[in-house]
Protein backbone atom coordinates (compact mmCIF):
# COMPACT_ATOMS: atom_id res chain seq x y z
CA UNK A 1 0.00 0.00 0.00
CA UNK A 2 2.75 2.56 0.89
CA UNK A 3 4.17 1.77 -2.98
CA UNK A 4 0.80 2.62 -4.37
CA UNK A 5 -0.11 5.70 -2.12
CA UNK A 6 3.79 7.31 -2.30
CA UNK A 7 2.90 9.86 -5.18
CA UNK A 8 0.84 12.16 -4.48
CA UNK A 9 -0.27 14.12 -7.59
CA UNK A 10 -4.14 15.81 -6.89
CA UNK A 11 -7.22 15.54 -9.08
CA UNK A 12 -5.36 17.08 -11.80
CA UNK A 13 -3.17 14.00 -12.57
CA UNK A 14 -5.88 11.35 -12.15
CA UNK A 15 -8.03 13.41 -15.12
CA UNK A 16 -4.34 14.16 -17.22
CA UNK A 17 -4.59 10.00 -17.05
CA UNK A 18 -8.14 9.87 -17.85
CA UNK A 19 -7.30 12.22 -21.25
CA UNK A 20 -4.29 9.91 -22.18
CA UNK A 21 -6.05 6.43 -22.05
CA UNK A 22 -9.21 8.10 -23.87
CA UNK A 23 -7.91 6.49 -26.83
CA UNK A 24 -8.06 3.06 -25.32
CA UNK A 25 -11.08 3.59 -24.61
CA UNK A 26 -12.49 4.51 -27.40
CA UNK A 27 -10.31 1.65 -28.86
CA UNK A 28 -12.60 -0.71 -26.82
CA UNK A 29 -15.60 0.51 -28.07
CA UNK A 30 -14.08 -0.34 -31.12
CA UNK A 31 -13.91 -3.62 -29.92
CA UNK A 32 -16.88 -3.82 -28.70
CA UNK A 33 -19.03 -3.16 -32.00
CA UNK A 34 -16.48 -5.23 -33.64
CA UNK A 35 -17.23 -8.32 -31.68
CA UNK A 36 -21.04 -7.95 -31.25
CA UNK A 37 -21.16 -7.62 -35.20
CA UNK A 38 -21.75 -11.09 -35.52
CA UNK A 39 -24.34 -11.26 -33.70
CA UNK A 40 -26.42 -8.49 -35.65
CA UNK A 41 -25.37 -9.87 -39.52
CA UNK A 42 -26.17 -13.89 -38.20
CA UNK A 43 -29.37 -12.95 -36.51
CA UNK A 44 -30.71 -11.28 -39.99
CA UNK A 45 -28.94 -13.22 -42.91
CA UNK A 46 -28.72 -16.12 -41.43
CA UNK A 47 -31.38 -18.67 -43.19
CA UNK A 48 -33.27 -14.89 -43.66
CA UNK A 49 -34.21 -15.10 -40.13
CA UNK A 50 -36.26 -12.21 -40.20
CA UNK A 51 -37.70 -12.76 -43.96
CA UNK A 52 -36.97 -9.79 -44.49
CA UNK A 53 -37.84 -9.07 -48.30
CA UNK A 54 -35.20 -6.29 -49.06
CA UNK A 55 -32.42 -8.32 -48.08
CA UNK A 56 -30.72 -10.44 -51.08
CA UNK A 57 -27.96 -12.26 -49.11
CA UNK A 58 -28.54 -15.18 -46.90
CA UNK A 59 -26.36 -17.83 -45.40
CA UNK A 60 -26.40 -21.34 -43.36
CA UNK A 61 -26.21 -22.33 -40.30
CA UNK A 62 -22.34 -23.90 -41.19
CA UNK A 63 -21.43 -20.48 -42.76
CA UNK A 64 -23.08 -18.22 -39.71
CA UNK A 65 -20.36 -20.78 -37.33
CA UNK A 66 -17.55 -20.01 -39.84
CA UNK A 67 -18.45 -16.10 -39.96
CA UNK A 68 -18.87 -15.58 -36.41
CA UNK A 69 -15.79 -17.53 -35.10
CA UNK A 70 -12.91 -16.22 -38.38
CA UNK A 71 -12.44 -12.90 -36.30
CA UNK A 72 -10.49 -14.98 -33.47
CA UNK A 73 -8.80 -17.70 -35.75
CA UNK A 74 -7.11 -14.72 -37.36
CA UNK A 75 -6.87 -12.34 -34.34
CA UNK A 76 -3.53 -13.88 -33.62
CA UNK A 77 -1.67 -12.92 -36.71
CA UNK A 78 -2.88 -9.65 -35.21
CA UNK A 79 -0.80 -9.92 -32.25
CA UNK A 80 2.09 -11.30 -34.55
CA UNK A 81 2.14 -7.94 -36.12
CA UNK A 82 1.43 -6.24 -32.97
CA UNK A 83 4.58 -7.65 -31.80
CA UNK A 84 6.63 -7.04 -34.53
CA UNK A 85 5.65 -2.82 -34.35
CA UNK A 86 4.87 -1.95 -30.91
CA UNK A 87 8.55 -2.27 -29.44
CA UNK A 88 9.52 -0.42 -33.49
CA UNK A 89 6.87 2.32 -33.40
CA UNK A 90 5.41 2.29 -29.77
CA UNK A 91 2.11 1.86 -28.19
CA UNK A 92 0.51 5.44 -30.07
CA UNK A 93 1.35 4.94 -33.09
CA UNK A 94 0.13 0.49 -33.28
CA UNK A 95 -3.43 1.77 -31.71
CA UNK A 96 -3.81 4.09 -34.20
CA UNK A 97 -2.96 1.39 -36.60
CA UNK A 98 -5.68 -0.77 -35.35
CA UNK A 99 -8.32 1.47 -36.70
CA UNK A 100 -7.91 0.68 -40.14
CA UNK A 101 -8.75 -2.53 -40.49
CA UNK A 102 -11.64 -1.99 -38.40
CA UNK A 103 -12.49 1.08 -40.60
CA UNK A 104 -12.33 -1.44 -44.32
CA UNK A 105 -14.21 -4.19 -42.48
CA UNK A 106 -16.95 -1.84 -41.97
CA UNK A 107 -17.39 -0.60 -45.49
CA UNK A 108 -16.81 -4.40 -46.71
CA UNK A 109 -19.97 -5.55 -44.91
CA UNK A 110 -21.90 -2.20 -45.85
CA UNK A 111 -21.24 -3.69 -49.73
CA UNK A 112 -21.27 -7.19 -49.16
CA UNK A 113 -22.59 -9.41 -52.02
CA UNK A 114 -21.76 -12.98 -50.65
CA UNK A 115 -20.15 -14.82 -47.78
CA UNK A 116 -16.86 -14.42 -49.02
CA UNK A 117 -17.19 -10.73 -48.42
CA UNK A 118 -18.56 -11.38 -44.89
CA UNK A 119 -15.34 -13.70 -44.03
CA UNK A 120 -13.25 -11.27 -46.00
CA UNK A 121 -14.63 -8.60 -43.41
CA UNK A 122 -14.30 -11.24 -40.33
CA UNK A 123 -10.74 -11.37 -41.21
CA UNK A 124 -9.74 -7.69 -41.03
CA UNK A 125 -11.83 -7.21 -38.03
CA UNK A 126 -9.69 -10.59 -36.52
CA UNK A 127 -6.48 -8.27 -37.24
CA UNK A 128 -7.65 -5.44 -35.44
CA UNK A 129 -8.89 -7.30 -32.37
CA UNK A 130 -5.07 -8.43 -32.84
CA UNK A 131 -3.42 -5.21 -32.86
CA UNK A 132 -5.72 -3.68 -30.16
CA UNK A 133 -5.20 -5.54 -27.38
CA UNK A 134 -1.29 -5.32 -26.22
CA UNK A 135 -0.76 -1.84 -27.33
CA UNK A 136 -3.26 -0.55 -26.06
CA UNK A 137 -3.24 -2.52 -22.11
CA UNK A 138 0.31 -1.95 -22.49
CA UNK A 139 -0.15 1.91 -22.71
CA UNK A 140 -2.88 1.98 -20.11
CA UNK A 141 -0.60 -0.20 -17.49
CA UNK A 142 2.46 1.79 -18.40
CA UNK A 143 1.14 5.75 -18.35
CA UNK A 144 -0.92 5.46 -15.22
CA UNK A 145 -0.05 5.43 -11.22
CA UNK A 146 -0.09 2.26 -9.70
CA UNK A 147 -3.00 3.42 -7.15
CA UNK A 148 -5.10 4.19 -10.73
CA UNK A 149 -3.66 1.32 -12.43
CA UNK A 150 -6.20 -1.48 -11.61
CA UNK A 151 -9.21 0.77 -11.64
CA UNK A 152 -8.65 2.48 -15.04
CA UNK A 153 -7.42 -1.02 -16.34
CA UNK A 154 -10.34 -2.45 -15.66
CA UNK A 155 -13.06 -0.04 -17.15
CA UNK A 156 -11.72 -1.08 -20.27
CA UNK A 157 -14.48 -3.51 -20.06
CA UNK A 158 -17.03 -0.93 -19.46
CA UNK A 159 -16.31 0.66 -22.26
CA UNK A 160 -16.22 -2.49 -24.38
CA UNK A 161 -19.42 -3.28 -23.67
CA UNK A 162 -20.55 0.19 -24.33
CA UNK A 163 -20.05 -0.60 -28.07
CA UNK A 164 -21.96 -4.17 -27.86
CA UNK A 165 -24.57 -1.93 -26.28
CA UNK A 166 -24.26 1.16 -29.05
CA UNK A 167 -24.25 -1.07 -32.01
CA UNK A 168 -27.00 -3.43 -30.72
CA UNK A 169 -29.17 -0.41 -30.15
CA UNK A 170 -28.57 1.36 -33.23
CA UNK A 171 -29.77 -1.95 -35.45
CA UNK A 172 -33.03 -1.80 -32.98
CA UNK A 173 -33.88 1.23 -34.17
CA UNK A 174 -32.09 0.81 -37.84
CA UNK A 175 -33.45 -2.35 -38.38
CA UNK A 176 -30.66 -2.50 -41.33
CA UNK A 177 -28.33 -4.20 -40.38
CA UNK A 178 -25.98 -2.74 -43.26
CA UNK A 179 -27.05 0.94 -42.49
CA UNK A 180 -26.34 0.30 -38.56
CA UNK A 181 -22.59 -0.92 -40.36
CA UNK A 182 -21.81 2.29 -42.12
CA UNK A 183 -22.77 4.93 -39.22
CA UNK A 184 -20.77 2.75 -37.08
CA UNK A 185 -17.99 3.64 -39.11
CA UNK A 186 -17.91 7.27 -37.14
CA UNK A 187 -16.03 5.36 -33.91
CA UNK A 188 -13.06 4.62 -35.80
CA UNK A 189 -12.40 7.98 -37.27
CA UNK A 190 -13.30 9.78 -34.18
CA UNK A 191 -10.45 7.20 -32.33
CA UNK A 192 -7.97 8.10 -34.70
CA UNK A 193 -8.41 11.88 -33.87
CA UNK A 194 -8.10 11.31 -30.11
CA UNK A 195 -5.17 9.37 -30.10
CA UNK A 196 -3.24 12.28 -32.41
CA UNK A 197 -3.50 14.04 -29.64
CA UNK A 198 -2.13 11.85 -26.68
CA UNK A 199 1.33 11.49 -25.42
CA UNK A 200 3.20 8.02 -25.99
CA UNK A 201 4.10 6.41 -22.99
CA UNK A 202 7.57 7.41 -21.20
CA UNK A 203 8.50 3.81 -20.60
CA UNK A 204 8.29 3.07 -24.28
CA UNK A 205 10.76 6.70 -25.26
CA UNK A 206 12.75 5.56 -22.35
CA UNK A 207 13.15 1.97 -23.55
CA UNK A 208 14.01 3.40 -27.19
CA UNK A 209 16.76 6.30 -25.76
CA UNK A 210 14.53 9.20 -25.66
CA UNK A 211 14.71 10.18 -21.67
CA UNK A 212 14.71 14.19 -22.36
CA UNK A 213 10.90 13.42 -24.05
CA UNK A 214 9.98 10.61 -21.37
CA UNK A 215 10.14 13.00 -18.53
CA UNK A 216 7.92 15.84 -20.62
CA UNK A 217 5.47 13.35 -20.98
CA UNK A 218 5.51 12.03 -17.38
CA UNK A 219 5.34 15.68 -16.23
CA UNK A 220 2.37 16.02 -19.08
CA UNK A 221 0.39 12.30 -17.53
CA UNK A 222 0.63 13.69 -14.18
CA UNK A 223 -1.32 17.24 -14.75
CA UNK A 224 1.79 19.32 -15.84
CA UNK A 225 3.50 19.04 -12.60
CA UNK A 226 7.22 20.45 -11.86
CA UNK A 227 10.42 18.62 -12.50
CA UNK A 228 11.23 17.67 -8.96
CA UNK A 229 7.61 16.24 -8.10
CA UNK A 230 7.66 14.22 -10.84
CA UNK A 231 11.75 13.39 -10.36
CA UNK A 232 11.23 9.78 -8.19
CA UNK A 233 8.64 8.73 -9.75
CA UNK A 234 11.16 8.94 -13.27
CA UNK A 235 14.42 7.61 -11.71
CA UNK A 236 12.24 4.27 -10.78
CA UNK A 237 10.33 4.11 -14.36
CA UNK A 238 14.52 3.98 -15.64
CA UNK A 239 15.34 1.25 -13.21
CA UNK A 240 12.35 -0.63 -14.40
CA UNK A 241 12.80 -0.06 -18.22
CA UNK A 242 16.65 0.03 -17.95
CA UNK A 243 18.04 -3.71 -17.17
CA UNK A 244 21.28 -3.38 -14.50
CA UNK A 245 24.34 -4.01 -16.69
CA UNK A 246 26.47 -6.81 -15.75
CA UNK A 247 30.12 -8.01 -15.90
CA UNK A 248 28.98 -11.47 -16.68
CA UNK A 249 28.70 -12.26 -20.16
CA UNK A 250 26.19 -15.11 -19.56
CA UNK A 251 24.12 -12.73 -17.56
CA UNK A 252 20.30 -13.39 -17.62
CA UNK A 253 19.91 -9.89 -19.14
CA UNK A 254 21.35 -11.25 -22.46
CA UNK A 255 19.24 -13.79 -23.29
CA UNK A 256 17.24 -13.07 -26.21
CA UNK A 257 13.32 -12.88 -25.90
CA UNK A 258 12.58 -16.55 -26.52
CA UNK A 259 14.76 -17.72 -23.58
CA UNK A 260 13.14 -15.32 -21.59
CA UNK A 261 10.01 -16.86 -22.25
CA UNK A 262 10.99 -20.28 -20.80
CA UNK A 263 11.97 -18.25 -16.96
CA UNK A 264 10.31 -19.57 -14.21
CA UNK A 265 8.99 -16.32 -13.54
CA UNK A 266 7.15 -16.05 -16.90
CA UNK A 267 6.04 -19.55 -17.40
CA UNK A 268 4.39 -19.56 -13.50
CA UNK A 269 2.05 -16.06 -15.04
CA UNK A 270 1.69 -17.94 -18.15
CA UNK A 271 0.28 -20.67 -17.00
CA UNK A 272 -2.24 -18.32 -14.62
CA UNK A 273 -3.79 -16.86 -17.59
CA UNK A 274 -4.42 -19.90 -19.46
CA UNK A 275 -6.00 -21.10 -16.74
CA UNK A 276 -8.18 -17.75 -16.55
CA UNK A 277 -9.21 -17.41 -20.09
CA UNK A 278 -10.80 -20.86 -20.39
CA UNK A 279 -12.81 -20.23 -17.58
CA UNK A 280 -13.44 -16.18 -18.55
CA UNK A 281 -14.64 -17.82 -21.72
CA UNK A 282 -16.70 -20.00 -20.57
CA UNK A 283 -19.01 -18.19 -18.28
CA UNK A 284 -18.80 -14.81 -20.28
CA UNK A 285 -20.94 -14.39 -23.70
CA UNK A 286 -18.17 -13.83 -25.57
CA UNK A 287 -18.10 -17.53 -27.27
CA UNK A 288 -21.98 -17.23 -27.16
CA UNK A 289 -22.18 -13.86 -29.06
CA UNK A 290 -22.93 -14.88 -32.35
CA UNK A 291 -25.95 -17.23 -31.67
CA UNK A 292 -27.43 -14.84 -28.56
CA UNK A 293 -30.56 -14.73 -31.18
CA UNK A 294 -31.11 -18.42 -31.37
CA UNK A 295 -30.30 -18.64 -27.84
CA UNK A 296 -32.39 -16.34 -26.46
CA UNK A 297 -35.59 -17.99 -28.58
CA UNK A 298 -34.41 -21.05 -27.12
CA UNK A 299 -35.28 -19.18 -23.66
CA UNK A 300 -38.89 -19.45 -24.94
CA UNK A 301 -39.37 -15.69 -22.88
CA UNK A 302 -41.54 -13.75 -24.17
CA UNK A 303 -39.35 -11.01 -25.01
CA UNK A 304 -37.59 -8.82 -28.01
CA UNK A 305 -34.51 -10.61 -28.69
CA UNK A 306 -32.67 -7.32 -29.93
CA UNK A 307 -33.47 -5.52 -26.97
CA UNK A 308 -32.77 -8.60 -25.09
CA UNK A 309 -29.52 -8.59 -26.01
CA UNK A 310 -28.85 -4.76 -25.25
CA UNK A 311 -30.21 -5.20 -21.66
CA UNK A 312 -27.90 -8.20 -21.35
CA UNK A 313 -24.58 -5.87 -22.68
CA UNK A 314 -26.05 -3.45 -19.97
CA UNK A 315 -26.07 -5.63 -17.13
CA UNK A 316 -22.52 -6.26 -18.23
CA UNK A 317 -21.24 -2.41 -17.75
CA UNK A 318 -23.06 -3.01 -13.99
CA UNK A 319 -21.28 -5.20 -13.59
CA UNK A 320 -17.71 -3.86 -14.95
CA UNK A 321 -18.71 -0.86 -12.79
CA UNK A 322 -19.02 -2.93 -9.86
CA UNK A 323 -15.43 -4.50 -10.64
CA UNK A 324 -13.47 -1.52 -10.41
CA UNK A 325 -14.68 -0.92 -6.87
CA UNK A 326 -14.95 -4.64 -5.43
CA UNK A 327 -10.92 -5.14 -6.99
CA UNK A 328 -10.12 -2.81 -4.91
CA UNK A 329 -11.93 -3.75 -1.40
CA UNK A 330 -12.28 -7.64 -2.02
CA UNK A 331 -9.08 -7.99 -3.97
CA UNK A 332 -8.59 -9.93 -7.36
CA UNK A 333 -8.40 -13.79 -6.11
CA UNK A 334 -11.46 -13.23 -3.27
CA UNK A 335 -13.62 -11.75 -6.28
CA UNK A 336 -12.67 -14.19 -8.50
CA UNK A 337 -13.33 -17.61 -6.59
CA UNK A 338 -16.92 -15.81 -5.99
CA UNK A 339 -17.77 -15.08 -9.41
CA UNK A 340 -16.76 -18.39 -10.44
CA UNK A 341 -18.82 -19.88 -7.73
CA UNK A 342 -21.76 -17.74 -8.37
CA UNK A 343 -21.64 -18.63 -12.44
CA UNK A 344 -21.10 -22.33 -12.33
CA UNK A 345 -24.05 -22.39 -10.05
CA UNK A 346 -26.47 -20.21 -12.25
CA UNK A 347 -25.05 -22.94 -14.95
CA UNK A 348 -25.83 -25.88 -13.00
CA UNK A 349 -29.92 -24.65 -12.06
CA UNK A 350 -30.17 -23.77 -16.04
CA UNK A 351 -29.66 -27.59 -16.70
CA UNK A 352 -31.36 -28.82 -14.25
CA UNK A 353 -34.48 -26.85 -14.63
CA UNK A 354 -34.18 -27.56 -18.79
CA UNK A 355 -33.90 -31.31 -17.96
CA UNK A 356 -36.23 -31.78 -15.22
CA UNK A 357 -38.92 -28.66 -15.88
CA UNK A 358 -40.85 -29.77 -18.25
CA UNK A 359 -44.46 -27.72 -16.78
CA UNK A 360 -45.11 -24.27 -16.67
CA UNK A 361 -43.03 -22.79 -19.77
CA UNK A 362 -43.44 -19.31 -19.22
CA UNK A 363 -42.27 -19.61 -15.51
CA UNK A 364 -39.67 -22.22 -16.77
CA UNK A 365 -37.99 -19.45 -19.41
CA UNK A 366 -38.47 -16.52 -17.36
CA UNK A 367 -36.30 -18.19 -14.28
CA UNK A 368 -33.75 -19.13 -16.90
CA UNK A 369 -33.06 -16.34 -18.74
CA UNK A 370 -32.79 -14.52 -15.22
CA UNK A 371 -30.54 -16.99 -14.14
CA UNK A 372 -28.70 -16.46 -17.36
CA UNK A 373 -28.48 -12.26 -16.54
CA UNK A 374 -27.14 -13.12 -13.05
CA UNK A 375 -24.59 -15.17 -14.68
CA UNK A 376 -23.90 -12.37 -17.01
CA UNK A 377 -23.97 -9.62 -14.20
CA UNK A 378 -21.40 -11.56 -11.88
CA UNK A 379 -19.25 -12.51 -15.05
CA UNK A 380 -18.66 -8.94 -15.72
CA UNK A 381 -17.89 -8.36 -12.01
CA UNK A 382 -15.52 -10.57 -11.89
CA UNK A 383 -13.22 -12.58 -14.39
CA UNK A 384 -13.41 -10.75 -17.19
CA UNK A 385 -11.84 -7.45 -16.03
CA UNK A 386 -9.95 -9.45 -13.64
CA UNK A 387 -8.50 -11.63 -16.38
CA UNK A 388 -7.35 -7.99 -18.59
CA UNK A 389 -5.86 -6.17 -15.25
CA UNK A 390 -3.78 -9.38 -14.45
CA UNK A 391 -2.47 -9.37 -18.06
CA UNK A 392 -0.74 -6.18 -17.40
CA UNK A 393 0.43 -6.63 -14.37
CA UNK A 394 1.72 -10.14 -13.55
CA UNK A 395 4.46 -10.26 -16.56
CA UNK A 396 8.23 -9.33 -15.49
CA UNK A 397 9.18 -5.79 -17.35
CA UNK A 398 11.77 -7.57 -19.62
CA UNK A 399 9.45 -10.11 -21.49
CA UNK A 400 5.79 -8.33 -21.24
CA UNK A 401 5.26 -7.27 -24.33
CA UNK A 402 6.01 -10.76 -26.05
CA UNK A 403 4.83 -12.63 -23.11
CA UNK A 404 1.35 -10.42 -23.49
CA UNK A 405 1.09 -10.83 -27.11
CA UNK A 406 1.46 -14.43 -26.63
CA UNK A 407 -0.81 -14.98 -24.00
CA UNK A 408 -3.30 -13.02 -26.25
CA UNK A 409 -2.93 -15.37 -29.16
CA UNK A 410 -3.86 -18.15 -27.02
CA UNK A 411 -6.76 -16.51 -25.61
CA UNK A 412 -8.02 -16.16 -29.61
CA UNK A 413 -7.31 -19.35 -30.41
CA UNK A 414 -9.01 -20.77 -27.49
CA UNK A 415 -12.42 -18.57 -27.99
CA UNK A 416 -12.24 -19.58 -32.22
CA UNK A 417 -12.43 -23.46 -30.94
CA UNK A 418 -14.89 -22.80 -28.02
CA UNK A 419 -16.90 -20.39 -30.68
CA UNK A 420 -16.91 -22.50 -34.01
CA UNK A 421 -17.67 -25.91 -32.49
CA UNK A 422 -20.50 -24.49 -30.19
CA UNK A 423 -23.26 -25.80 -32.61
CA UNK A 424 -21.83 -29.14 -32.79
CA UNK A 425 -21.86 -29.45 -29.06
CA UNK A 426 -25.41 -28.35 -29.03
CA UNK A 427 -26.34 -30.48 -31.42
CA UNK A 428 -24.63 -33.31 -29.54
CA UNK A 429 -25.72 -32.67 -26.55
CA UNK A 430 -28.88 -30.75 -26.87
CA UNK A 431 -29.34 -27.09 -25.55
CA UNK A 432 -30.04 -28.49 -22.05
CA UNK A 433 -27.84 -31.69 -22.40
CA UNK A 434 -30.51 -33.95 -22.73
CA UNK A 435 -31.10 -35.39 -25.86
CA UNK A 436 -34.70 -35.80 -26.88
CA UNK A 437 -34.39 -39.41 -28.51
CA UNK A 438 -31.83 -41.56 -27.17
CA UNK A 439 -29.48 -42.85 -29.33
CA UNK A 440 -30.13 -46.57 -29.12
CA UNK A 441 -34.19 -45.54 -29.44
CA UNK A 442 -33.92 -43.85 -32.27
CA UNK A 443 -31.71 -46.77 -34.02
CA UNK A 444 -34.29 -49.55 -32.81
CA UNK A 445 -37.30 -46.96 -34.62
CA UNK A 446 -35.44 -47.08 -38.07
CA UNK A 447 -34.98 -50.90 -37.62
CA UNK A 448 -38.73 -51.14 -36.81
CA UNK A 449 -39.29 -48.99 -40.27
CA UNK A 450 -37.27 -51.29 -42.26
Amino acid sequence: MEEKNKYDYGIKSTLAQCWAISGPWLLHIDLGIQVITSTIVIGTVENNAFKDKNEFLTITSEEASWFGSLQYLFTPLGNVFSSLLLDRFGHKKCMILTNIPCLVAQIILYYAKNVEMLYASSILMALSIGLLKAPSLGYTGEVCEPKLRGTLTSTMTIFYYMGTIILTMMHSITKQWRLTMIVATMFPIMTIIILLTTPESPMWLLANGKPLKAQQNLRRLRGKVSHEKCENEFQEMIKYSVPAKSDEPNDKNDTNALKQLFEPEVLRPFRLMMIYFFYRNLFSLLTLLPYLVSIFNKFGAPVNVEWTISFSMSLCIVGSVMATFLIRTLGKRFLTLLSLSVCSVCYIIIGVIGVNWTNAEPLKSWIVLILFFINNLISSAGLTPITWTLLTEIFPAKSKNIACNISTALFFVITFCMTKYYPDYSHLVEFYNKPKIKPYKKFQRISNRI
